[in-house]
């Protein structure tokens, strides 16, 4: 699904290159559980960018679902991330202005979907991350975890090819936090490909792999032989 081969990524800050990525190569397969660690400035940040099309390289191979998207234009990157990627961030980036249903729409508004096919779809994942009951609320009414599962079912929305689960319980509390990561395990169960990253060690439990990134490059590559397995929360289907 995922091929990448020797990705370098540099940025310029005045005078100065910064090396963010180093020759990194990676592959990740079909229904993975991928967690990517590492420390403030190893580049992880950089990898998931690349890897959810919002950036390009510098020099290196990125191959996607047999696409070679490292040197493609903005618009084709938009195009691929509607249709290939579905994002998770810490902050939610729910729009205020919409209730929980509207903001779990609107990928398949971009994607040129019709209305019946936006309801009917926004239905299904509504119900499928247990927020039926809370789907016409914005989001200052709703909780941090409520936030959370609508950015979820907004990101299954278009039935991605990947998850990009950026922190995605940085802003929860711990016992939120297991609900959500509940809530990704039940989806990696479905059959979804999971690239999850994160600096909490516990979070990163939960993968089937974890990598792990320092000063730009892989230090290590492992299967976790231990994952976390949690049940689905209440509401959530099984």
């Amino acid at each position: 699904m995922i091929s990448i081969r020797n990705l370098v990524k540099n940025y310029r800050i005045g005078t100065i290159v910064v090396r963010a990525l180093r020759s990194v190569s990676v592959d990740i397969k079909k229904n993975e559980y991928v967690a990517i660690m590492g420390p403030s400035g190893s580049g992880k940040s950089t990898l998931m960018n690349i890897i959810g099309c919002l950036d390009t390289p510098t020099g290196g191979q990125y191959i996607l679902n047999n696409t070679d998207v490292s040197k493609l234009e903005d618009n084709q990157l938009a195009e691929i991330r509607n249709k290939e990627i579905g994002f998770v961030f810490q902050t939610f980036n729910l729009l205020p202005r919409y209730n929980a249903f509207e903001n779990i729409m609107l990928p398949m508004v971009y994607a040129g979907k019709s209305k019946a096919e936006r309801i009917a779809r926004a239905e299904e994942v509504v119900e499928s991350v247990g927020l039926t009951d809370r789907a016409l609320h914005k989001p200052n009414e709703l909780s941090g975890g409520q936030k959370q599962r609508v950015a979820v079912a907004r990101a299954l929305v278009n039935y991605p090819s990947i998850i990009l689960a950026d922190e995605p319980t940085g802003n929860l509390d711990s016992k939120t936090s297991i609900d959500i990561m509940s809530l990704f395990d039940e989806i990696h169960s479905n059959g979804n490909t999971i690239i999850l990253v994160t600096h909490e060690e516990d979070i990163a439990r939960h993968a089937h792999r974890i990598i792990r990134l320092r000063d730009g490059e892989i230090e290590s590559d492992r299967i976790n032989e231990n994952p976390v397995k949690l049940e689905a929360p209440e509401g959530v289907d099984k």
